[in-house]
Order: C-alpha cells, then sequence, then structure tokens
C-alpha cells in the first residue's frame, strides 16, 4: 500500500522560509511526475508545484520565483524550499502524483505565516 508521508511544515514570519518534504512509500517512485498541492481553510485543494521524472518543474504563478521543488529518486523523497513566504501561503500542504493526485492522500503538513 503506498504511503505519503508529509514533513516540515511549522510556523513563521512573513519572509521566513521553510523546507518540505514527502516520503512516498510501498511504490515506484521514479516512475511518477510528483506534486505539491495545499488548501487554504474554505478554499479548494490547488497545485503549487510539480516535478517530471527528468526533474523539469513547473509552478503556479503565485510561488513562481519563491518556491523550489525538487526530487530525490534514491530517497523517495519530494522536497518543497519555500522562500519569502505571504501570509496568503498558509495553508496544509500535501503532496502527491501531479498533475492530478492518484494516490491516498497523506495527512499533510501545516504552513502558518502570520506576524
Amino acid at each position: 500500500q503506498v504511503q505519503l508521508v508529509e514533513s516540515g511544515g511549522g510556523s513563521v514570519q512573513p519572509g521566513g522560509s521553510l523546507r518540505l518534504s514527502c516520503t512516498v512509500s510501498g511504490s515506484i517512485f521514479s516512475i511518477y511526475v510528483m506534486a505539491w498541492y495545499r488548501q487554504a481553510p474554505g478554499k479548494q485543494r490547488e497545485l503549487v508545484a510539480r516535478i517530471n521524472t527528468n526533474s523539469s518543474p513547473t509552478y503556479a504563478d503565485s510561488v513562481k520565483g519563491r518556491f523550489t521543488i525538487s526530487r530525490d529518486n534514491a530517497k523517495n523523497t519530494v522536497f518543497l524550499q519555500m522562500n519569502s513566504l505571504k501570509p496568503d501561503d498558509t495553508a496544509i500542504y500535501y503532496c502527491n502524483t501531479g498533475p492530478t493526485g492518484i494516490l491516498s492522500w497523506g495527512q499533510g503538513t501545516q504552513v502558518t505565516v502570520s506576524s
């Protein structure tokens, strides 16, 4: 059974940074396009960034230039480096396959940006 485990969230002030990690177990990680999604209170889940099997990334306009997605196929892990965080980035962050999540969703990791 495939499991997604996200970690690295927390509370930071505007302008701060966080690095999220997501480990995938129980499947062949390297064959998947992976993505990070987020869901803010009262809003639908949105795709933030995705990374192809050849590590080519794409980003939502709202995070372009501030977030960086990367992957380590040897460790079955995808990362999201988030810099210059804004209050609008506050959400629960999830990883899954991209551009749509076909695996069972994990619990996510909470990111709160507030002064």
